[in-house]
């Protein structure tokens, strides 16, 4: 537009602007819509139309540094603004949703003129307390504007002519309008474009750093949860070099991260040709849960249960790289007894009487809790050898970890040395893919207990043995040398020392495990135990069975103590769980409710019985028949004799009492 034309066009929008001072009335074929409603409002706020001062905000500091983002990214377009325009005059101005300006460029004579017109920062430019403006219309609108000349409400303005563009944060709210202010004569409409652009670049970075501001969060958020998480992860690309790695990989292969990325995983696992094809080839991989020999920094070789998984992208096309994720196998191992019970659940507290025999033997074995050294558990089946070896553990250091139970009498012979000490992939038909560690891995840290030992075979002895003085494993058909902290505990009916003589027990495992040994002895033996563990066992099933049992005679309890009781412990718990089961609610329990075979079988020595307070009289009898056998060296007739009865009714009362003349 030439000189005159903007000339020209100021006086009339000029006369305009004094016909609405004078009577209120707007001329709209000149003047424009926007312009004439913010005249109204100014006119609406009594603006003075000849002074318009703008209020001087009190805490610009404060409105700094609550527009510092923005201010980052704008200060740098409004620079390039300025410089494009580069006229003498020029203001580029940033103010906050409020209208306060926050930051402006311009030269220094420029600079003192727009101070004193109160046009500079921390000077508020709204409509309200300057009349209409680009900036103070922008505000109201949200919509880019350019007010020239006599457009201004305060005539104080109208050598200027000023553009403005408001700035928007991506979800539409306002954070600020950018603005550029001249000399009238200088201003086209190229200008307002030129601000419109720069605030459209503006609100664009911000998006940007935005995004990138998600990104690093992300990024932050997913380094802490790769560092945090419990499971060793190691990244490799295409060629197998690392390229990442979590702190439980570092802390498991006791490696820096400077001394794991960049090296060829190759160098820091123990690989098949499995994983070498897929880290080759990075095909789709079915290597889940697997084991996987890493080796640390020492050389030391760490068994791993490791799981491999290419990268895709959501339409499940395999992109560069692989993740490897794997966990200690002695960790995997020890959560896995903790879930499927394998650890000791009783303690010295559960084993119950009051007779010197138990009590020797608990004290023997609460002597050895402390230490590592191998136990030997001797006694009948049924006396609580378990029970004893359950204890020791959970009394031990070791408590906390494993307790892992083998009977060396239930396994098939030629699975015990595979399920004691594993095998390797192909060991042998039927073999698990990729192998299976065995009780001794699987007890790591904890303890073992070897129950039956006595059954054990003779081969899988002396492979026992090694284990025992090296504390290290070879699982079979492999060579690697697995070191293992396992205590032994080892537990068996038979003489030991009397199956050496016999060749069925090694001696040298013999004395190997006979260090500590302790004899449990049988319940016939425990005299003083009967009383408290029938009314114990009494308890717990009418409990469980919802009987109400009033008590038990003493007949019942001399009685049961007559019986040699071959099941021990075991056996005394089956009798009681049967009579309580038929037993009626209200009853006191008798000698009528014992099951009949153990009255007639199975009584303990004559002269012990003789020492019982009650009998009944077929109990009486049957002593009397044993005794007269005994004393006349078996002699049937003899004995039929002195009893005052014929042979044949002996023979019939030796059937009916099941009486054993072997």
């Amino acid at each position: 537009m030439s000189a005159n034309k903007i000339y020209n066009r100021n006086n009339q929008i000029y006369d305009a602007w004094l016909k609405f001072m004078e009577s209120g009335y707007i001329n709209h074929d000149i003047i424009r819509k926007e312009i004439a409603e913010s005249w109204v409002r100014s006119k609406k706020e009594q603006v003075d139309p000849m002074g318009g001062e703008g209020a001087k905000s009190k805490k610009l500091k404060d409105r700094e540094l609550q527009l510092r983002p923005l201010l980052r990214i704008a200060k740098p377009f409004m620079e390039s603004l300025y410089n494009i325009a580069g006229s003498h005059g020029l203001l580029v101005r940033l103010t906050d949703p409020e209208g306060y300006v926050v930051e402006c460029l311009g030269d220094q004579d420029s600079v003192e003129i727009y101070k004193k017109m109160n046009l500079y920062k921390g000077y508020n430019v709204r409509e309200e307390t300057i009349g209409t403006n680009a900036i103070g219309i922008a505000l109201v609108t949200r919509k880019p504007i350019q007010v020239f000349a006599a457009e201004h409400y305060a005539k104080r303005y109208h050598k200027f002519t000023s553009s403005a563009c408001p700035i928007k944060n991506a979800k539409g709210e306002l954070l600020g309008i950018l603005s550029m202010t001249d000399s009238y004569e200088k201003v086209h409409l190229h200008t307002l474009g030129m601000v419109v652009a720069s605030g459209e670049a503006i609100e664009k970075q911000m998006k940007i750093d935005m995004i990138n501001r998600q990104l690093r969060i992300a990024n932050r958020h997913f380094s802490t949860i790769i560092e945090q998480i419990k499971e060793g992860l190691i990244c490799i690309d295409n060629e197998g070099i690392i390229t990442d790695v979590n702190l439980t990989a570092r802390h498991i292969l006791k490696r820096t991260e400077r001394e794991l990325i960049g090296k060829d995983i190759r160098g820091i696992v123990k690989i098949g040709d499995r994983f070498k094809s897929i880290v080759k080839n990075m095909t789709d991989s079915h290597y889940s849960n697997e084991e996987l020999e890493f080796i640390q920094k020492n050389g030391k070789r760490v068994v791993c249960i490791a799981t491999i998984a290419t990268i895709k992208d959501i339409d499940k096309n395999i992109l560069e790289g692989a993740i490897l994720t794997f966990h200690e196998a002695k960790t995997v191992h020890n959560l896995v007894n903790r879930i499927v019970g394998s650890q000791a659940r009783f303690t010295f507290t559960d084993i119950m009487g009051e007779s010197d025999a138990i009590k020797r033997a608990i004290k023997m074995a609460e002597g050895m809790t402390q230490y590592n050294t191998t136990v030997l558990l001797q006694g009948e089946s049924g006396t609580g050898k378990e029970l004893f070896a359950q204890s020791i553990h959970n009394a031990s250091p070791r408590r906390k970890n494993p307790f892992i139970f083998l009977n060396c009498g239930a396994i098939p012979r030629d699975l015990v040395a595979s399920e004691l000490f594993g095998y390797i992939e192909g060991a042998f038909t039927g073999a698990k893919r990729g192998g299976h560690p065995g009780k001794f891995e699987l007890a790591d840290g904890g303890t073992i207990f070897l129950d039956e030992i006595g059954d054990m075979p003779l081969d899988t002895q002396a492979n026992l043995l090694r284990v025992l003085e090296t504390q290290e494993v070879v699982r079979v058909g492999g060579h690697d040398v697995i070191p293992v902290d396992v205590r032994v505990i080892a537990a068996t009916h038979k003489d030991l020392k009397e199956e050496v003589e016999k060749g069925n027990f090694r001696e040298d495992l013999f004395y190997r495990l006979n260090v500590m040994p302790i004899h449990i002895p049988p319940l016939r033996e425990r005299k003083k135990d009967f009383k408290p563990l029938i009314s114990y066992f009494m308890e717990k099933f009418s409990i469980k069975m919802g009987k109400d049992i009033r008590g038990i005679e003493d007949a019942f309890y001399d009685r049961m103590s007559s019986y040699k009781w071959p099941g021990n412990v075991r056996e005394l718990q089956n009798v009681m769980q049967q009579i309580i089961s038929v037993a009626k609610d209200g009853e006191v329990l008798s000698v009528e409710d014992i099951p009949q075979y153990m009255k007639d079988t199975n009584l303990i020595d004559s002269t012990e019985a003789q020492n019982q307070k009650f009998f009944t009289l077929r109990e009486i009898e049957s002593i009397a028949i044993m005794k007269t056998i005994k004393e006349t060296d078996r002699n049937l007739s003899k004995a039929a004799r002195i009893l005052g009865i014929s042979r044949s009714s002996l023979y019939r009362k030796l059937k009916e009492y099941n009486i054993d003349m072997a």
